[in-house]
């Protein structure tokens, strides 16, 4: 007979104050990612680059676990690989087309790199797995410091070329008439999507980076439309996504990716009949105001 599952088997808050302090780290840097990936997620989706993530995401495991396997940085080999992968796609994917042949070739390429390292690899087991579904108590204050530094030339990055990404992200024709360098704008976008996709791998994994570089974004733009609504909402989703999930993952018996990921799904969800029931209120005030205004 199959034991009964127990809720303690999922989740233990004994002594989670200590358990709290040992991954401190942990919480300031998934804050300041989710912060920082809600951000750039508006334009990714704004861009149809959601696939890119990915591709991104693939090369910066690859570097990371070469890192590890040749007694190297992790943060630092994650950085090289998420960089030369957003250059590759910025320079060559000019066109949705070309940047989707450009990610689909690299995703197979880096991840199977990144396991061949992996696989070469004769250290702790966890350091291994951490790469690829994110570890609560892998960030070292060294990295913290790094990290935090990473997620604010982002943010900063941002800020200095947001109205002419908008611009770029929402008409491209138009902006190139208009005298924007789209080109350079993009590769700088890509650019700043490599830095904080690097620092994504090393909070939720490889794997599930996009739970919140594009959930969060994606969730926004359900409720929402306004140019200042949708990037302060996708802030706030990537945040409590972040943070409540590393808070969970303190409790629970599994890597944190699964509390983040879950957290970030079930925003989108609730954003999603928002939505709905909202523009079915619409409809159902335009299906009266019709009649009436026939009469």
């Amino acid at each position: 007979m199959v034991p009964a599952l127990d809720w303690s088997d999922v989740f233990s808050f004994d002594d989670y104050g200590a358990l709290l302090q040992l991954v401190a780290n942990s919480v300031i840097a998934g804050a300041a990612l989710g912060i920082v990936g809600g951000l750039i997620g508006v334009f990714i989706m704004q861009r149809d680059m959601a696939f890119a993530v990915h591709g991104v995401s693939e090369l910066s495991f690859a570097g990371a676990a070469a890192a590890l396997l040749f007694g190297g940085s992790v943060v630092v080999g994650s950085l090289a690989g998420a960089l030369a992968a957003a250059a590759l796609i910025g320079l060559l994917g000019a066109r949705a087309r070309d940047r989707n042949s450009i990610v689909g070739v690299l995703m197979p390429f880096g991840l199977g790199l990144g396991i061949l390292f992996l696989s070469l690899y004769e250290g702790r087991s966890a350091n291994r797995f951490s790469l690829l579904t994110g570890q609560i108590v892998s960030v070292s204050s060294p990295d913290l410091g790094w990290l935090i530094g990473i997620s604010l030339v982002v943010l900063v990055g941002l800020l200095v070329v947001w109205n002419p990404l908008r611009f770029d992200s929402l008409d491209a024709q138009s902006a190139a008439a208009r005298g924007v360098p789209t080109g350079f704008v993009s590769l700088v976008f890509m650019l700043l999507l490599g830095l904080i996709v690097a620092v994504a791998v090393h909070i939720i994994g490889a794997l599930l980076v996009m739970a919140l570089l594009v959930t969060p974004a994606a969730a926004a733009m359900r409720v929402s439309h306004g140019p200042l609504a949708v990037p302060l909402l996708a802030a706030v989703f990537g945040f409590v996504s972040a943070v409540g999930g590393i808070l969970l993952a303190i409790a629970g018996t599994l890597p944190v990716s699964p509390y983040i990921t879950t957290i970030s799904f079930l925003i989108y969800v609730v954003c999603r009949v928002i939505a709905w029931r909202r523009d079915r209120a619409l409809h159902g005030e335009g299906a009266q105001v019709a009649p009436s205004l026939a009469g």
